[in-house]
């Protein structure tokens, strides 16, 4: 080891018992955070090599190597399992060194509800194990919305939660304008309306040429029967299939199902495009961004993209057509393949032909996309910095309002009260930031005291990372680790007033800039100056204070309603003879909901530990 000079004994330790086998490993940097995942078939050649100056290693892995305080690492069976791991730890740690999906966990999919008897369709963020079709992911919930409206204009799906008897007296107003297909008059029946629903995802799959032929022969038999107003609402979905068939461009005779990707990267920033193959045409395209990519090259980019997106994707094609070789081709081909249901999956650089003018099409699309997506980001940045002058100027605070934090309390008649505290960087929310404060010591309606406790709490918390921070090995919450530029409550005079007080407390009093933001007029009050401060009405300033200010009474409204649902969760079980705290515990987190306890058979209950048949038949008659 050429470096271990400058390696620590705990490192040099791990180092030299590192196991000749497949496997992950995490980084770890003196707080403990994981700021690298990676795998190996050989965890002791892979790992040690990073600590060896011989090997010629990039800044961006001499940066990595100098903050890495600890190893942990996690044996599996084979390449493929280790594969499999690192996307799932890279997802749970979404640690700084490694490309990662920007926000990735916030793509939306359309979901079709196949389980049911008569399926909705609908949009969501998460995909499960629950006999449901899920298309996606996408980047705009926008778009989604969109992309559903065009869909129910042709397949007029159920919106509603009627259960579905066909015995109804008469049909919600989206029957009347022809965007439900009412199968709770039996205007369509059980057979008929699934059948639509399965034209609706090969139409998102951009199987098209079927459906329409079967409607056709539909429409034909039904005019053959005199059955007119069928054959003409069935000659009307088929035109409406048929505008939108028109806009998909054809772009190859071979059939083969492809996506094709580029990728695009401009001054730190990479954006992948994403184009869909469907039966030759080209049925939407998409693009993704990435962080952590500034300093990777081309292939691992474009690799690490692949696992993360096909991890999520709701649909692998048989072809994934690249514009270079990627690093470990084979593993994630045979990976691509098991998501596949064992389906073998081609990935091909295509070096001349109609692939290879897709190829260059998408990276044209990548990099304008790119480009323009900066232009916007610029333009945000300098509003942003517009905003932050002009409220630091108007409050006549010395230094850059790096750091804002905003309070606020949110409770019913005093009950399941709950503080907010969100953080805005630099103009911009920072959500892991953020945190919640379960009121403690206040009884009944009073926003004062309870805006105390927060910010005693809060301040309590920064003074206990003080003494924390230069003990080795001790983990910070950076949400409390630092002081903001400026303090908001939410409040006015009164809450501005419970604030001062609290900073006196801990020596911050005229050290750390404070306002009270009243809510009528959105006047801004602070310490020792008698009249208010109202911003422009047009200002950059204000709308960022109303944005930091909205967004603080979101979250304490979000965490009151949780609290409060919880408590009345908890309340029914607690009323049932038998069910403590820990049962109710155990029910609630086997379950899930009241709903789903009350679902559940007698013999389902009784198989939590704790409970026999008789507590279980208590429960059900008592919630049912």
């Amino acid at each position: 080891m050429s470096r271990s000079r400058a390696i620590s004994d705990h490192l040099k330790g791990i180092l030299d018992t590192l196991p000749s086998k497949p496997g992950c490993y995490l980084y770890k940097n003196s707080q403990g955070e994981v700021i690298y995942v990676g795998k190996a078939i050989n965890l002791r050649n892979r790992v040690r090599s990073y600590f060896h100056t011989s090997a010629g290693h990039d800044r961006r892995i001499e940066q990595l190597v100098e903050r890495i305080a600890d190893i942990e690492w996690i044996v599996v069976g084979s390449e493929l399992e280790a594969l499999i791991l690192e996307m799932n730890l890279i997802k749970k740690h979404r640690p700084h060194y490694n490309v990662r999906l920007k926000d990735d966990k916030r793509y939306p999919y359309i979901k079709v509800h196949w389980a049911d008897p008569f399926p909705t369709v609908t949009v969501t963020r998460q995909m499960m194990q629950d006999g449901s079709r899920y298309f996606g992911p996408y980047t705009s919930v926008w778009a989604v919305h969109q992309t559903l409206d065009i869909l129910r204009r042709i397949f007029p799906f159920l919106t509603c939660d009627r259960a579905i008897t066909g015995q109804d007296e008469r049909a919600c107003l989206y029957y009347d304008i022809k965007l439900c297909s009412a199968p709770c008059i039996g205007k369509i029946d059980q057979t008929h309306y699934r059948q639509m629903i399965a034209d609706l995802c090969s139409f998102l799959e951009g199987r098209t040429e079927a459906i329409v032929s079967r409607l056709r022969q539909e429409m034909e038999q039904a005019a053959n029967e005199l059955r007119y107003e069928r054959a003409a609402a069935l000659r009307d979905q088929i035109r409406a299939i048929e505008v939108v068939v028109e806009r998909q461009k054809v772009v190859s005779s071979d059939y083969v199902d492809s996506d094709v990707l580029a990728l695009a990267r401009s001054d730190g920033d990479a954006c992948v495009q994403v184009f869909f193959i469907r039966g030759g045409k080209l049925i939407g395209r998409d693009y993704f961004l990435l962080e952590g990519a500034s300093e990777s090259s081309e292939a691992n980019v474009m690799a690490e993209f692949i696992k993360q997106f096909y991890d999520q994707a709701s649909i692998v094609p048989a072809q994934v057509l690249l514009p270079q070789e990627v690093e470990e081709a084979n593993i994630i081909r045979q990976w691509l393949s098991q998501r596949r249901e064992d389906q073998c999956v081609e990935i091909l650089v295509p070096r001349e032909g109609p692939q290879q003018e897709l190829i260059r099409m998408a990276a044209e699309n990548a990099a304008e996309t790119l480009r323009a997506l900066q232009a916007q980001w610029q333009t945000d940045r300098h509003r942003q910095e517009m905003a932050l002058a002009e409220l630091q100027q108007a409050l006549g605070i010395g230094q850059p309002l790096g750091r804002i934090e905003c309070y606020d309390i949110s409770n019913t008649q005093g009950t399941a009260a709950v503080g907010s505290m969100v953080v805005f960087e630099q103009g911009v929310p920072k959500k892991s930031l953020y945190r919640r404060f379960n009121i403690r010591s206040v009884s009944g309606p009073d926003d004062f005291a309870s805006m105390e406790e927060v910010l005693m709490r809060r301040f309590n918390r920064w003074k206990a990372a003080q003494e924390m921070g230069d003990m080795p090995g001790k983990k910070v919450d950076l949400a409390f680790s630092m002081l903001p530029d400026l303090l908001i409550v939410d409040g006015g005079k009164g809450q501005l007033g419970r604030a001062v007080a609290v900073l006196e407390r801990f020596g911050l009093a005229g050290k750390l800039p404070v306002a009270g933001l009243a809510k009528q007029n959105e006047e801004l009050f602070l310490p020792d100056r008698p009249s208010a401060i109202l911003l422009p009405r047009n200002s950059e300033g204000l709308f960022l204070v109303q944005r930091i200010r909205d967004e603080a009474h979101r979250f304490a409204i979000t965490a009151h309603r949780n609290r409060r649902a919880k408590a009345g969760l908890a309340s029914r079980l607690d009323s049932i003879p038998g069910i403590g705290p820990r049962r109710r515990k155990a029910l609630l987190e086997h379950f899930g909901s009241i709903e789903a306890i009350k679902e559940a058979s007698v013999e389902q209950l009784a198989t939590l530990p704790g409970i026999n048949p008789s507590l279980a038949e208590a429960i059900k008659s008592n919630l049912d």
